[in-house]
C-alpha cells in the first residue's frame, strides 16, 4: 500500500487472543493504512513477532511508530515484548472503535475463536457487557471444527448457508450435544447447507440464551470479530434479532484498531516519547517462565520474561515486590 507524507507517522494496536493475533497500523486520522490478521498458534510471541514484521513490509521505511497499544488475553507479555504505551481489556478497546466508525452504536455483538462478548452502549458510553469463554458453542472454533468434520474450507461456510431453504434444528447449548446432533443429521439424509444454516442459527441461538441473556439489544448494532465475515451467521443474528446488524470494514481487527486509538490517547496525554522497541524486535529472543514466589503464604505465581538473556518484566503478584524490576518502559531507547 503506498502512502503519502501525511502517513509518515501514526500508531500500532495489537490484539492478541488465544486463537488469533491482529496487528493494524493506523495514522493520525485514525484511518487503517494496514492489517495483519493470523493465527497465534500457541506461541504468541512468535505471532506478534510475525504480526510486526508483516505490517512493517506493508509501511515505508520511514514510518515512525508515535504509539503503540495491546490489547486481548495476551495484552500484558505483549506490551512487555514491543514496549506498550497503553494496555487495556477487549471490552474497552473493541467499544472504542466501534465509537469512532459508528458514534451512535448502541450494541456490539464480538464472537472470536475461542471466546465471545456483548458490549452495550448508550450515548457513547459502556453501560452493560458480557463474556464467555467457557462454552465452545458459541465460538469460532466450533465452527472451525464442524466445517472439518463436514469436509467444508471455513471461507465457504457463511456462503453455503445463504443456500439453504429448509434448515434443520440443531441442538446448540453444549458443544457436544450440537456436534452429535449434526452427526445425526448428517446420517439421516439432511443437505449440507440445510445442516450448515441449522449450525448458524444453533450457535446464535446459544449466544443470545447465554451472552445476551437479558441485555436490552438495541439498534444501531455492530457484529465484530473473526466470525463477523461469515454471511451465515449475520443473518442468523438478523433473523433472530428482527432488524439489521452491521458489519464494520474492519470488523476482523476491531480491538486492535481500539488499541491503536487508545495508544494515541495515551501518548497525547504525556510527553515523554513513546516506549515502542522498534521493529527490531521481530529479530529479538524471548524467553518466559513462571514460578511460585516462597516469600510469605500467598505463594503467588509470578510470570518472568527476558529479552536477549535480560529480565524485562515479571507480574503475577499480590505485592509489587516482582514487578519493581521491570525496567521503566518509556526509558528504553528506541531500537
Amino acid at each position: 500500500m503506498a502512502l503519502g507524507v501525511k502517513c509518515l507517522q501514526g500508531y500500532l494496536g495489537i490484539d492478541v487472543g488465544s486463537v488469533t493475533t491482529k496487528v493494524v497500523a493506523m495514522d493520525e486520522e485514525r484511518g487503517v493504512l494496514a492489517s495483519v490478521y493470523r493465527r497465534t498458534g500457541g506461541e504468541p510471541i512468535r505471532a506478534v513477532q510475525a504480526g510486526l514484521s508483516e505490517i512493517r513490509d506493508m509501511i515505508p521505511p520511514q514510518f515512525t511508530v508515535r504509539g503503540v497499544g495491546t490489547t486481548g488475553s495476551g495484552r500484558q507479555l505483549t506490551s512487555v515484548v514491543v514496549g506498550g504505551d497503553v494496555v487495556k481489556n477487549e471490552i474497552t478497546a473493541h467499544a472504542v472503535a466501534a465509537l469512532q466508525l459508528m458514534p451512535d452504536v448502541r450494541t456490539i455483538l464480538e464472537i472470536g475463536g475461542q471466546d465471545s462478548k456483548i458490549i452495550i452502549l448508550r450515548d457513547g458510553v459502556v453501560v452493560d457487557f458480557a463474556m464467555n469463554s467457557v462454552c465452545a458453542a458459541g465460538t469460532g472454533s466450533f465452527l472451525d471444527r464442524q466445517a472439518a468434520r463436514l469436509g467444508l474450507p471455513i471461507e465457504e461456510f457463511g456462503g453455503l448457508a445463504l443456500t439453504s431453504e429448509s434448515p434443520v434444528r440443531i441442538a446448540g447449548r453444549c458443544a457436544v450435544f450440537a456436534e452429535s446432533d449434526m452427526v445425526h443429521k448428517q446420517q439421516v439424509g439432511y443437505p449440507r447447507e440445510d445442516i450448515v444454516k441449522g449450525l448458524c442459527e444453533a450457535l446464535v441461538r446459544n449466544y443470545l440464551n447465554n451472552v445476551g441473556k437479558g441485555k436490552d439489544v438495541q439498534q444501531p448494532v455492530l457484529f465484530q470479530g473473526g466470525v463477523s465475515a461469515n454471511l451465515g451467521i449475520k443473518q442468523a443474528f438478523e433473523e433472530a434479532l428482527g432488524f439489521a446488524v452491521q458489519v464494520p470494514e474492519h470488523s476482523k481487527v476491531m480491538g486492535a484498531l481500539g488499541a491503536a486509538i487508545l495508544a494515541q490517547e495515551a501518548v497525547a496525554r504525556s510527553a515523554a516519547p513513546t516506549a515502542f522497541r522498534g521493529f527490531g524486535v521481530v529479530d529479538a529472543h524471548y524467553d518466559t517462565r513462571n514460578f511460585e514466589c516462597q516469600v510469605c503464604a500467598d505463594k503467588c505465581d509470578i510470570m518472568e520474561v527476558k529479552v536477549d538473556g535480560k529480565v524485562a518484566a515479571r507480574w503475577g503478584g499480590r505485592c509489587d515486590r516482582w514487578e519493581r524490576v521491570r525496567e521503566p518502559q518509556r526509558a528504553r531507547a528506541k531500537a
